[in-house]
């Protein structure tokens, strides 16, 4: 299927996380999570319907947490072509958002028509991801321990170098555990494995891998963005309960699975992008002024191998005119 996204649609869908950072980054610390994913799944379906393509959403977000949502077989864009799979999460991190905190991003990912992972039923996976500089020395089947030593091998350094990060959930307790005794150190956070995931695989961040079970939408989504730089990721479904155990059975799904990077996106041509809303590691977040704001970016192509960093400054009466959406 290489080659059937002709163009290089990164600056168009930059402004599509841009559009939907500028609308959530008004609900920063209002503690109204549904408010703010509601604000930018609006801006982010107003621009995405301005592109031209074919797009469908495969992984929206909501289904899982019963959020505002540009929903799964949503079809978007005003052109015949490209036809693409769409994979969005109009706010990663709402709690952090809601609360104030950092990490709070914009993500979408972008490639051709069928090549993007998805079940039903299953909503978590466990997961390890690393960078380009780890890539291949990972084994999701392996301790904790041992995937800390090639780790630190690969990269160079001893374990007590190395920084993981972590879901901060009592499912994890045993993972937090193993790793404190191996002497490596680590970071917590709330929400946000596909910020975790970028800061595990970006340089500048201070993160060397993720690990734990996070959700499943959020996997395919990270697997995009780890195919454009380079970097590695293996995941497994988790269930959570019977139900979900039995959905594996009804589905001919194998539990002890490992998926690879491979296995999550097949296309050979991924673009991957994110806005910050809140100020993190690994992107500023949206800061106002009169009639204004700023704006930071990360946009990626597989194809080009190509990472941008975007800081832009919008004039938001202008946006309005151009977009209609209500930038306030």
């Amino acid at each position: 299927m290489s080659g059937t996204i002709s163009r290089n649609l990164s600056l168009e869908l930059v402004r599509v996380t841009e559009a939907a950072a500028l609308m959530a980054g008004r609900w920063m610390g209002r503690g109204e999570k549904e408010a703010a994913d509601g604000a930018a799944v609006d801006a982010m379906r107003q621009v995405l319907n301005t592109i031209e393509m074919e797009g469908i959403v495969v992984i929206g977000e909501g289904e899982k947490d019963e959020a505002p949502m540009l929903y799964t077989g949503e079809r978007v864009g005003c052109a015949d072509q490209p036809k693409v799979d769409i994979a969005v999460d109009p706010v990663e991190g709402t709690r952090l958002l809601a609360q104030g905190m950092p990490n709070s991003i914009v993500v979408l990912a972008v490639a051709e028509r069928g090549t993007l992972y998805m079940w039903q039923d299953i909503a978590y996976m466990e997961k390890i991801a690393v960078g380009p500089d780890a890539a291949g020395a990972i084994d999701i089947e392996a301790p904790v321990e041992t995937n800390l030593v090639r780790v630190a091998a690969a990269k160079g350094v001893d374990v007590s170098d190395l920084t993981v990060v972590i879901l901060d959930r009592p499912r994890h307790e045993e993972i937090i555990r193993r790793v404190r005794e191996a002497g490596a150190r680590m970071k917590l956070i709330m929400d946000g494995d596909v910020a975790g995931g970028l800061m595990a695989a970006m340089p500048g961040t201070g993160i060397d891998l993720l690990m734990g079970v996070g959700g499943s939408p959020e996997a395919v989504i990270t697997a995009c963005a780890l195919r454009c730089v380079g970097g590695d990721m293996q995941t497994r479904l988790w269930p959570r309960n019977d139900d979900e155990r039995q959905a594996l059975v009804d589905q001919g799904l194998d539990q002890s699975r490992v998926y690879s990077i491979d296995d999550l996106v097949t296309s050979e041509d991924v673009f991957f992008v994110a806005t910050g809303i809140t100020d993190g590691e690994l992107l500023k977040g949206v800061h106002y002024f009169p009639d204004g704001a700023t704006t930071h970016s990360l946009v990626m192509r597989e194809r080009s191998g190509t990472v941008r960093y975007i800081e832009s400054t919008h004039r938001l009466s202008k946006l309005r005119d151009l977009t209609n959406v209500p930038f306030d």
